[in-house]
């Protein structure tokens, strides 16, 4: 039961119904720090896809970019000396093998010929102290069966020539050392002036220049009388030192080029001369990976060498091997000499890349960016290239492997990694911490207050609200306290209001009591047929009936009790106009009807709410104007208009009118006016399943009353 003290607790209905759902602020909270962890791995995808395609771009465009340049490499005559020597694999320390280089000989007689064509070549090998030397024969064998030797080395004593007839070891020489299978060759070459002394090099600078001529070396050592025919030699010394030094003695550089005679491949060339036009020599010969040559350069005496090729740390001339370092992680380069009249393709080399291992990253990182959609995404690339020299045609084939890509990109989302990781751990504790600081402590305070809520509705006792673990100095610690404090107002203004509401009801039984014996004589002298008074004190008893023993007005009328039954409407405003001047109020006009107009209704009830109505219009209209009474009627309604002219009703108490207390009068309950009149008519009419309403009219007011037709 509603007490008459629940209008002033903080707590109406409303509020105790949102109270029943506690998850409002909980659900905002964490819906945000939700969505704050979804955008956090939303931002971090997105950069991972974003990154993943613009790798896979740069990769494809580098994946084209080098088979150009290693196409552009092998094109040039070092490229082409590579691939002409694909198994070349001389080791530094150990003796040289000779190179097929991309010429059809080498002009050996002509010094800036020579360099020109070993420096193009690159066939080079260069040694720590700037010595360098090639070892080298021509692609053509109608050239010759030659090896060709030419390189420099660095000596800081002029160079000394053998005198005619003189000792060989008196004189700077070239020990020269060929190893063929089954076979050793090897000649001394002293050098020998040939008297243009200050001949201008390549330099401009005046140089020393002579012949080397080839003395054969049998095996025990013993050299021949005469100088090998077909063996030609050169060797040149510029005058311009080196470094800092500008005067002789100083270090100086010494050029030399030599050729070098097999008889054995000399013959076979021959053979295949003599067999036809269609004879070919097998060249290069096949054997030439295991040909070693060795050359010296001695001074005079016993001293030193002054060069030796099987010195260590020497740089070998480029190889096909050394395009590794060209390829990208996951790309294989395959080299193929196409086929020709003579033999078919001949696959020469397939590198891969190679490299350090890069740390693999996490599976499941591994897994996501492998899935990471992308535009264009192909995970094999194949790109092809041709290479044409003098000895053939060579077809490049590069192979490329996207997953490459992922590779190198888990290791930089590795990193990336942690950093979000530690945004979503910071997320996580703050998330945590709102938690555990203020959704927490909101949580008990909402399941408190609902329970406080409940109280309110289901007991008159006292209101419990322990907020004391709640209370601290921030905004919620306050609004416990507040709320406590509060709480406590309210049980001591509910205690009063139930103390009150008791001594009225005690008041009531009093009034009543005392009231009802009187009303009782009253209608004894009364109760003569057709007496006017009758009716009113019949009202009145009704009246006590329904007030007596209630703890409130309002609780009385709308706990009232009605028995409606069928009454003529029209006859029952003549009456109600005919009796109004009994009543105190004069000039009620009513026009009545022809016919009789049944409603659902209780007399006297009905009789009460239009009296409290007409009572309303009596105290506000113009003086002597009077009170008009109009019925209208439909098929299911008649509609029952009370006007007067005079003030009209503010428009914002339009709707408030009819509740209980509500009088625009400062001490309505001095002058006997309690805002309780209109309360009754609405709740009668109400109860008889009927309406009432008020308008303004344009001189005064109408209210309208409908009852439901029988």
């Amino acid at each position: 039961m509603r007490g008459p003290w629940q209008a002033k607790l903080p707590f109406d209905v409303d509020f105790a119904r949102h109270l029943r759902i506690p998850f409002g602020l909980r659900i905002f909270f964490r819906a945000a720090f939700a969505l704050l962890t979804l955008a956090t791995l939303a931002l971090a995808l997105s950069v991972l896809v974003e990154e993943k395609q613009l790798s896979l771009r740069n990769y494809q465009e580098g994946f084209r970019k080098s088979l150009t340049q290693i196409a552009t490499q092998l094109r040039h005559p070092t490229g082409q000396l590579a691939l002409l020597n694909p198994d070349a694999h001389s080791t530094p320390g150990q003796a040289l093998h000779p190179l097929v280089l991309p010429y059809a000989a080498i002009d050996f007689d002509d010094r800036n010929k020579v360099q020109q064509a070993i420096e193009m070549s690159g066939c080079q090998v260069r040694y720590p102290d700037g010595a360098t030397l090639c070892v080298a024969v021509g692609n053509n064998p109608w050239a010759g069966g030659f090896i060709y030797l030419a390189g420099s080395f660095i000596s800081s004593d002029e160079l000394v020539a053998r005198a005619i007839g003189g000792e060989l070891t008196q004189a700077h020489r070239a020990q020269v050392q060929v190893s063929l299978p089954g076979q050793q060759h090897r000649w001394v070459a002293p050098f020998e002036t040939t008297g243009d002394v200050g001949s201008q090099s390549q330099s401009l600078a005046p140089a020393v220049r002579g012949r080397l001529t080839g003395f054969a070396e049998d095996a025990n050592g013993q050299l021949g009388n005469r100088p090998v025919r077909d063996f030609r030699g050169w060797l040149w010394q510029d005058a311009r030192c080196l470094g800092a030094d500008s005067a002789p003695p100083c270090a100086r550089r010494s050029f030399y080029s030599v050729r070098l005679p097999i008889d054995l491949w000399r013959e076979a060339i021959f053979a295949a001369g003599s067999a036809g036009a269609r004879a070919k020599p097998v060249w290069p010969p096949a054997d030439l990976d295991q040909i070693a040559v060795q050359l010296r350069m001695l001074p005079p005496g016993s001293g030193a060498a002054l060069f030796d090729s099987q010195s260590a740390h020497a740089t070998r001339p480029f190889s096909l091997a050394e395009l590794r370092e060209q390829l990208q992680a996951g790309e294989t380069l395959q080299i193929t000499r196409l086929a020709n009249s003579s033999q078919g393709a001949v696959a020469l080399a397939s590198l891969s890349a190679e490299g350090a291992a890069s740390p693999a990253a996490p599976h499941w990182l591994s897994r996501l960016i492998a899935h990471l959609p992308v535009q264009g995404d192909s995970l094999a690339s194949v790109a092809q290239e041709e290479v044409q020299t003098s000895l053939g045609r060579y077809q490049l084939t590069l192979r490329g492997d996207g997953r490459s890509v992922d590779t190198a990109l888990g290791i930089v989302a590795t990193r990336i990694s942690w950093f979000v990781g530690a945004m979503l751990l910071a997320i996580a504790l703050t998330w945590a911490a709102i938690e555990l600081r203020i959704i927490r402590r909101i949580t008990l305070l909402s399941r408190r207050a609902a329970a406080v809520s409940h109280t309110v509705r289901g007991t008159d006792e006292a209101l419990a609200l322990d907020l004391s673990d709640l209370r601290s100095r921030d905004e919620l610690g306050v609004l416990a306290s507040a709320l406590a404090d509060l709480l406590q107002r309210v049980n001591e203004d509910a205690r009063r209001e139930r103390i009150r509401a008791a001594q009225e009801k005690d008041q009531w039984h009093a009034v009543g009591h005392e009231i009802m014996s009187p009303l009782q004589s009253l209608k004894a002298l009364h109760a003569a047929p057709g007496d006017p008074s009758a009716r009113y004190i019949q009202r009145m008893q009704q009246a006590v009936r329904v007030l007596y023993g209630s703890a409130s007005p309002s609780e009385a009328f709308e706990a009232t009790t009605l028995h409606s039954a069928s009454l003529d409407l029209n006859q029952f405003l003549q009456d109600v106009a005919a009796n109004a001047p009994a009543a105190g109020i004069a000039h009620v006009q009513y026009q009545p009807l022809a016919q009789a107009v049944l409603v659902k209704a209780d007399e006297h009830a009905l009789e009460d709410a239009v009296t409290h109505v007409l009572r309303n219009a009596e105290r506000y209209r113009v003086a002597l104007s009077p009170i008009r009474l109009t019925l209208q009627t439909t098929e299911t309604e008649a509609t029952l208009h009370i006007g007067n002219q005079g003030p009209t009703i503010a428009p914002e108490l339009l709707d408030k009118i009819f509740e209980y207390g509500v009088s625009d009068q400062a001490d309505g309950a001095a002058s006997g006016s309690r805002g309780q009149g209109l309360f009754v008519a609405r709740t009668y009419l109400a109860k008889m399943g009927g309406t009432i309403s008020v308008r303004n009219l344009p001189d005064g007011v109408s209210f309208a009353l409908s009852l439901q037709r029988v």
